[in-house]
C-alpha cells in the first residue's frame, strides 16, 4: 500500500521512526509528514492565525546528530533515519495531513490510507480520544475519504518519566515492546484498510499494552467512559495554570469490553470510531 504517516509527538520521535521502518520492511510505500515539534493534546485543531511552513527533509537530516534547522530536537533523538519522502510542518497533526494531501504528495505517492503514531502513551477512553492529536491526524485522513488508523503505546508513569528523562529514546526493555507493537501495526494495517470503505468517516483506534509481545492478542473494544476533571494546577504566583496529567475516573459499565480494560489485561485494544453514528 501507499501510506501517509503522521504523529503528534513530532518528527524526531523514535516511536514514529520504528513504525515507519517496520512498514517499509513490510514492503509498503511510505511518505511521512509530521509536526516539527510535539503537538500532544491539540485534538483536531488547525493553525488559523499564522502561516504554516512545510519543509522537505531527506535521509541525512532525519538522522540524530545531523544539523537540521527544520527540527532542532532531532539531535537528541532517534538514531534511525527515515529513508522515505519526509516533510515537517510547524503546525498540528491535522495541518500535516491536510497540507500533505493537498500540496506535498506527488501523484505516485497518493495514499491508500493515513496512519498516525505510534503515540507515546495511550489514547484510550473518551476523555483522551477527543483530545488526542494522534487520533486527529488519522481523523483528518478520514475527512478526506481515506481509511485511517491511529496507533498508541500504553506506558506506566515510571516508564514515561524515564523515557522523557532520556530525551524520548527508549531503553532496551521498552524498545523490545515498541518493536513488537510496530510489527503488530504493520500486520494489522492492511486488513483494517481493506475492511474500511472509502468515505466511511471511520478511524481505527489501536492501543498497545505494556509490555507488548509478538503473541499479544487483539481484542475489539469500545472507548471507556472516563471523566477527566481537574487537569490544570491551581494558579501559580504569576496567575498561570499548568496541565497535570491524570488518567481520570472510569465510569464504564462491566460490558462491553473497554479499551482501558483490555490494556490493563495485557491485550491490544482495537476500537472502531465511527463518526457517522454521532447523534444516533
Amino acid at each position: 500500500m501507499n501510506l501517509l504517516v503522521t504523529n503528534d509527538d513530532g518528527i524526531a520521535s523514535p516511536f514514529l521512526h520504528e513504525l515507519v521502518a517496520t512498514l517499509l520492511t513490510a514492503g509498503h510505500t511510505v511518505a511521512v509528514v509530521a509536526p516539527k515539534t510535539e503537538q500532544s493534546w491539540t485534538g483536531a485543531a488547525k493553525t488559523r492565525h499564522r502561516p504554516v511552513q512545510a519543509t522537505r527533509l531527506d535521509s541525512n537530516n532525519c538522522r540524530a546528530g545531523s544539523p537540521n534547522p527544520a527540527s532542532e530536537s532531532l539531535a537528541a533523538s532517534s538514531s534511525i533515519s527515515l529513508s522515505c519522502p519526509t516533510w515537517t510542518v510547524d503546525g498540528t497533526p491535522s495541518d500535516c495531513v491536510n497540507i500533505a494531501l493537498a500540496h506535498l504528495l506527488p501523484p505516485e505517492l497518493k495514499p491508500d490510507a493515513v496512519l498516525s503514531g505510534i503515540n507515546i502513551g495511550l489514547n484510550a477512553s473518551l476523555g483522551f480520544i477527543i483530545a488526542s492529536g494522534t487520533i486527529a491526524g488519522a481523523w483528518e485522513g478520514a475527512l478526506h475519504g481515506l481509511p485511517a488508523i491511529a496507533f498508541s503505546q500504553d506506558l506506566t508513569t515510571e516508564v514515561y518519566e524515564r523515557l522523557k528523562a532520556n530525551h524520548d529514546i527508549p531503553d532496551a526493555e521498552l524498545l523490545v515492546t515498541l518493536r513488537h507493537s510496530a510489527a503488530h501495526a504493520a500486520r494489522l494495517a492492511p486488513g483494517l484498510v481493506s475492511a474500511t470503505p472509502p468515505r466511511a468517516f471511520v478511524v481505527h483506534n489501536v492501543n498497545f499494552p505494556l509490555p507488548c509481545h509478538a503473541d499479544t492478542e487483539v481484542r475489539r473494544t469500545v472507548p471507556a467512559q472516563v471523566v477527566v476533571p481537574g487537569l490544570f494546577s491551581p494558579a501559580n504566583d504569576d496567575g498561570t495554570h499548568r496541565l497535570i496529567f491524570r488518567l481520570g475516573e472510569d465510569l464504564s459499565p462491566a460490558a462491553p469490553l473497554t479499551d482501558r480494560t483490555a490494556l490493563a489485561a495485557g491485550h491490544i485494544s482495537h476500537s472502531i470510531l465511527d463518526y457517522t453514528r454521532l447523534g444516533r
